[in-house]
């Protein structure tokens, strides 16, 4: 026997801070950027100073990823398909 319709209630709801919670955008190691290219589309996209897309570029190049943002998950969403269409590898997970 199948219940009513009338008593089946599904809720399925993402709060705000559940949405804007700590988001990761995350850059993976590869074989093909070259790392004055990294640091440059880190510059572009995050507008940082060299200096810190520098360091975040040789993060990813020495331990093989790299946390270069964290924030709320549409503006990560953003920067994880910029950085995609300049071909990195980017991802996006929740910190």
């Amino acid at each position: 026997m199948l219940p009513d319709l009338d008593e089946i209630t599904i809720t399925e709801t993402q709060t705000d801070a559940e949405l804007s919670a700590g988001w990761n955008v995350i850059v993976y190691d590869d074989p093909v950027n070259l790392m004055a290219y990294v640091t440059l589309i880190l510059q572009r996209v995050f507008g940082y100073p060299h200096e810190k897309a520098e360091d975040l570029m040789l993060e990813v190049h020495n331990t093989g990823l790299s946390i270069v943002w964290n924030g709320e998950r549409e503006k990560a969403e953003l920067y994880v398909q910029q950085l995609q269409s300049y071909q990195l590898l980017a991802r996006l997970k929740r910190a």
